[in-house]
């Protein structure tokens, strides 16, 4: 594999994140500050800005810098954390974009100047407020000249294989990169894309994955959740018999909710199971359904009674897909991320519906703390289907004609009002919630011709059931879900 490069501003966390990689994917890790102080017998860094200078020290680094890379080009590769200026110099940048990956690290700037506040004493250009500020103004256009960056990693261990969640902007061109760090070189995948991000990002990572050495075929499935069945999943099955995926193998679904569950489903059950990579293009499933390991399809009765938990070694969440994403996507995602804030985050509202890359980490972080704590869905996870047995039941009942989205936020205010029934919220609490799906763009009214009564039969066919009780997250207020069984 070639060198992985984790730059950023000084404080942003590249060796945090480079140690956490290397220790995750058994990988030789090196710090370039500490090969630098290493290098000229101990001086710390702030000794030899003090006796040579910043230019003495730039000579030391881009030295540290070649003899690093060269090192890790003989162990086949590795991850280099580099100091907040070591690409400045063109000659190094050079060397950091021939021999590997360059990503960097995109931390708000309010976080920055926290982080080093509390460490001044060892970072010489960020000893004060005002002379930190007017570093990261100078280098603002040349960390924007990198075309990779990570905003957020999650690290979840708890299912039946760990998954590393990255989510930033230009990730799909360095999709290649991602691969190596788990993969080795020449190891078969099958890309699967559907009708409508194949022609979008299709050819762009395949790209990367041969680029990375990888024998890549691609198989492309029809979109939408009508088509989420047996029969694409047995299409996926024949793209991996043409193509020759052993078990150590891997596929990557390139898509919605969809195409990563069918995806999933089709890998956790090919040769009793293959890993996969999930690359999710819309707002649901970055937020949502991407995270998490669960796996499956409908049958047409109900809604992924079907599947399996596998979980993806990686998500990879590149918000710039977002800009190609319709507008009725987007607000079907923005449900999903009102549905976090009222399980645990409400002041997740106050910033919706922004959706840049922090916001999206933020309505993720909800799903990565309650799967790390219950991955099979024995407890706490459950509160993540608020919304969902009304919801499914809709989209069955519309023949999908309603989305997922737009079932949820339907389906999250009928159920506050069964909350109220019970005497677990204020009457006015449906209205409230509606309102929260409203200020993000999504009705709330239930589809003509429907009603609660006429979906009854549906929902008994959930697979939360149990007798003639169904387990529903009822919201009772923001920040609070209860479990409660109800009898239809």
């Amino acid at each position: 594999m070639k060198n992985v490069f984790i730059y950023g501003a000084p404080g942003s966390g590249k060796t945090t994140l480079g140690k956490k990689l290397a220790k995750r994917f058994l990988l030789p890790f090196a710090d370039l500050d500490y090969e630098i102080t290493y290098a000229s017998g101990g001086k710390s860094i702030p000794e030899i800005f003090e006796s040579e200078g910043e230019e003495g020290f730039r000579k030391r680094e881009l030295s540290s810098l070649s003899a690093t890379n060269a090192r890790m080009q003989q162990l086949n590769g590795g991850i280099i954390s580099l100091g907040g200026g070591a690409l400045l110099n063109d000659q190094a940048r050079n060397i950091a974009e021939t021999f590997g990956t360059v990503f960097m690290v995109d931390t708000p700037k309010e976080e920055l100047m926290k982080r080093v506040s509390r460490q001044s004493g060892s970072r010489p250009l960020a000893a004060e407020k005002e002379r930190f500020e007017k570093l990261l103004e100078s280098r603002a256009s040349h960390y924007a000249s990198f075309p990779s960056s990570i905003n957020t990693h999650f690290y979840i261990d708890s299912g039946d294989e760990p998954s590393d969640i990255f989510v930033g902007k230009g990730l799909l061109r360095n999709i290649g990169a991602f691969a190596t760090l788990r993969f080795s070189q020449r190891q078969r995948c099958v890309l699967v894309a559907d009708e409508n991000t194949n022609p979008l990002y299709g050819d762009t990572v395949e790209k990367s994955l041969i680029n990375a050495g990888f024998d890549v075929s691609r198989c492309v499935i029809p979109a939408g959740e009508a088509t989420k069945d047996i029969s694409t999943v047995s299409t996926i099955w024949n793209s991996f018999l043409k193509a020759g995926l052993g078990r150590n193998d891997f596929a990557i679904a390139l898509g919605g909710g969809v195409t990563g569950d069918l995806t999933g489903f089709a890998a956790a059950t090919w040769m009793r199971g293959m890993s996969w990579i999930n690359i999710p293009t819309t707002l649901l499933s970055m937020v949502d359904a991407s995270t998490g390991g669960k796996t499956g399809f409908d049958l047409p009765e109900a809604k992924n009674m079907v599947g399996a938990f596998h979980s993806p070694v990686f998500v990879i969440a590149d918000i710039d897909t977002l800009t190609t994403l319709p507008e009725r996507e987007l607000k079907c995602g923005l449900a999903e991320s009102v549905k976090h804030a009222l399980i645990s985050d409400p002041e997740l509202l106050s910033v919706l519906p922004n959706c840049d890359a922090s916001t999206v980490a933020r309505s993720l972080a909800v799903k990565v703390k309650i799967v790390t704590e219950d991955a099979r869905e024995k407890g706490c996870r459950a509160k993540l289907n608020l919304g969902h047995t009304v919801g499914h039941a809709i989209e069955i009942a519309t023949n999908f004609k309603i989305k997922h989205g737009e079932a949820v936020a339907i389906g999250t205010v009928e159920e506050a009002r069964m909350a109220v029934k019970l005497n677990l919220a204020p009457e006015n609490w449906p209205d409230k919630v509606a309102s929260y799906f409203n200020n993000v763009g999504l009705s709330t009214t239930m589809p003509d011709g429907l009603t609660i009564e006429s979906l009854t039969d549906t929902m008994k066919l959930d697979k939360k059931r149990s007798g003639e009780t169904i387990a529903f997250a009822l919201p009772v207020a923001p920040g609070d879900v209860r479990l409660v069984p109800v009898k239809l």
